[in-house]
């Protein structure tokens, strides 16, 4: 059977590197790394919280020097992606994460863009880009590079907010939102993972976002579900992500079965897959081993996710119809 056709709203392009191929690029960049080997570096990915996974995250992140290194680690999260039935992708990166380590803007940008120019040519999947801003950062330097990037025309569709999020509350980044706002440019925000439910309402009310990423504390307040619920806001959830950081203690007390019988517009992701455990696909099929996940239900949330992406009217009824499509299919008696 082939895989559910879907769209990846909440992907960090900086935790798509792979052990392997952040040995590679030391290799090409005369880095020395702290581990042995691919193994050994593996054995480093079990994080008690968010902050012990971002320690891990930057420091390899050192490795990302040239233009040439942003596009071959694009282009392998793109091949990966396409095999788990991605069709459509919104790609974040962390420009100051590589500005703080000397490394241009326009490296990390066009590294990147480069990538995703031939993405649909190359893989069937069409894309975009989104610059996400880290929360626990001042909120000026991140206005800064903002500007920066309308100046330089760099080929975005949106701004996010990620790292961090205990302690550095959406409304810091008013001014962020409202500068990218007025230069047409969606508006996502991390809220409601570690954060409280609270991150939520500020993010919809103070940054007016289109879309929350994560969201699982929503279940904490009945006010703020009915609104989601009345709204459709799009959560994009990462239930390995979410079991890794320990925002939630096992697969099988995941809040999404949950989320989806409240009616909320909920879909699923794989944030930073290369440190968390799996790919959509495997997001998906984790889901499906802890709760039974029907085909209707995954053809739900594969819909849902095509519906909440930054797609125009006809890729969007394309995407739906093989979405359609993957369900009909997959009710179809077998052939024996």
């Amino acid at each position: 059977m082939p895989p559910l056709p879907c769209a990846e709203l909440h992907l960090h392009i900086e935790g798509t590197l792979e052990p392997e191929l952040i040995f590679t690029l030391a290799a090409r960049n005369g880095i020395t790394l702290p581990y042995a080997d691919p193994a050994d570096l593996a054995t480093r990915y079990a994080f008690t919280d968010l902050q012990s996974f971002l320690d891990l995250y930057y420091a390899n992140m050192d490795v990302l020097r040239t233009e040439q290194d942003f596009t071959d680690m694009t282009r392998a999260y793109l091949r990966r992606a396409a095999a788990a039935g991605v069709r459509h992708a919104e790609i974040m990166m962390d420009p100051q994460a590589h500005l703080a380590r000397g490394v241009p803007l326009e490296t990390c940008v066009n590294g990147v863009a480069a990538a995703l120019s031939t993405s649909e040519a190359d893989t069937g999947i069409s894309t975009s880009l989104i610059a996400a801003f880290l929360r626990d950062r001042p909120a000026e330097e991140a206005l800064e590079v903002l500007r920066d990037l309308l100046a330089m025309d760099a080929p975005i569709i949106g701004i996010g907010l990620d790292s961090a999020e205990a302690g550095y509350p959406p409304s810091l980044f008013r001014e962020v939102y409202d500068v990218a706002r007025d230069a047409g440019l969606k508006c996502v925000a991390h809220a409601g993972e570690e954060g409280p439910a609270a991150y939520v309402w500020e993010a919809l009310d103070l940054l007016a976002v289109d879309r929350i990423d994560h969201g699982i504390r929503c279940l904490e307040d009945e006010a703020l579900v009915e609104r989601l619920v009345a709204d459709q806001v799009p959560l994009t959830v990462c239930p390995l992500s979410n079991v890794r950081l320990r925002a939630v203690d096992a697969i099988g007390d995941h809040p999404l079965p949950a989320m989806l019988a409240r009616g909320l517009n909920v879909s699923v992701h794989s944030d930073d897959p290369a440190y968390f455990g799996g790919y959509l696909d495997d997001n998906v099929a984790a889901l499906v081993d802890a709760f039974g996940l029907g085909i209707d239900d995954r053809a739900r949330l594969a819909a849902n996710s095509v519906r909440s992406g930054f797609v125009g009217d006809d890729r969007r009824r394309d995407l739906l119809a093989e979405v359609e499509a993957w369900r009909v299919s997959a009710h179809a008696p077998r052939a024996v």
